[in-house]
């Protein structure tokens, strides 16, 4: 079908006028597809399955590993009774989280009290003592290697070997080190019980140094990589101004470095919300006694771990617990990061 709009023109000064006639052809036919237009395919759009081919095999992983463990815990910490084995339960309930956070009795009518009292203060101060610490002194080196020019590949190296070392067998290392009997009383003179037989207090000490020497690599390295794509005229500006080392990084470099900062505070703080290896490593159990005793030290995964195939129902509570926790800490983090990070 045709339209045909006429449109007249003003008077050009002369005795006759012009008019211009425009025909728009519209067509009454459906189109068969989206992609089609006025018979013309839009080759793109039409091949998307092709791109769609590409992605299945990383979309059926993520669903199979991470969407579909995510609903399932989901699931289960509504269930009560739920067996491990056989996948059966006895119901749906919220008495799980009660449970877990030491306000409904168990079946048995037991209060169990080792979630709160442990698990999440021992996670807290991990994720709050160790983060920033890492943090502050991965920025402290990366800024001193970035100013050294000989040997800098060597240091890189030597710092960067922790994090390819296994983690269990550092932290054996690392237990053997706080010894009653070893190196760390033995250069002080004292007869202090670090890890086996030691307090809650006192067992931090270690695990803390721990986790910050493990964690420190990963970060020189990002914040290495971001010191070296830094303009130098920054730096020209400040010498200028006669800025001391101290204000030219508080006021150039920690600004400029926010972006990578940012990130590193990211992963860094969901990651020590999962610390599990390092308690396994040092201490051979969830407390200062081993596997046996009190477990003092318990963190909220390995609470997971130590009730994945008893109280299945209790352990999957304990996930979406630490699930929520994180989410909204990351997002509290990316809220901050709106007036923080300079891009």
């Amino acid at each position: 079908m045709a339209e045909a709009l006429v449109k007249e023109k003003p008077s050009l000064g002369y005795h006759e006028e012009k008019t211009d006639t425009v025909i728009r052809l519209v067509s009454t036919r459906k189109r068969k597809k989206e992609y089609q237009v006025t018979g013309i395919q839009d080759i793109a759009s039409e091949n998307n399955w092709k791109a769609w081919l590409y992605l299945a095999p990383v979309i059926i992983l993520v669903a199979v590993f991470l969407l579909y463990p995510l609903v399932n815990t989901m699931f289960i910490a509504f269930t009560e009774n739920y067996k491990y084995a056989t996948g059966e339960y006895d119901g749906f309930t919220i008495n799980n989280f009660g449970v877990i956070l030491g306000l409904t009795p168990t079946t048995s009518g037991a209060v169990v009290t080792d979630f709160v009292d442990y698990a999440i203060p021992n996670t807290f101060l991990i994720v709050f003592l160790t983060v920033p610490v890492s943090t502050l002194l991965a920025l402290i080196i990366a800024v001193a290697l970035n100013s050294i020019k000989w040997f800098q590949k060597f240091l890189q190296t030597v710092f960067f070997l922790p994090y390819v070392t296994n983690g269990i067998a550092i932290g054996m290392v690392f237990s053997v080190i706080f010894d009653q009997q070893g190196v760390i009383n033995y250069i002080f003179g004292t007869d202090t019980a670090w890890v086996f037989g030691a307090t809650r207090a006192m067992g931090f000490v270690p695990l803390c140094i721990y986790i910050v020497w493990s964690s420190i690599p990963f970060k020189i390295l990002v914040l290495l990589s971001g010191l070296q794509g830094i303009d130098k005229q920054y730096y020209q500006a400040a010498q200028i101004d006669a800025a001391g080392h101290a204000k030219t990084l508080w006021r150039i470099t920690v600004p400029l470095l926010s972006p990578q900062i940012m990130y590193l505070l990211v992963t860094s703080f969901i990651g020590a919300f999962k610390e599990y290896t390092s308690i396994v490593a040092l201490f051979n159990g969830p407390g200062t006694s081993g596997k046996y005793g009190v477990p003092n030290m318990y963190t909220i995964v390995y609470y997971i771990y130590d009730n994945l195939s008893t109280s299945t129902s209790y352990a999957a509570a304990a996930a979406v617990f630490l699930f929520a926790i994180i989410l909204i800490f990351t997002f509290l983090q990316f809220a901050v990061s709106k007036t923080r990070v300079h891009y």
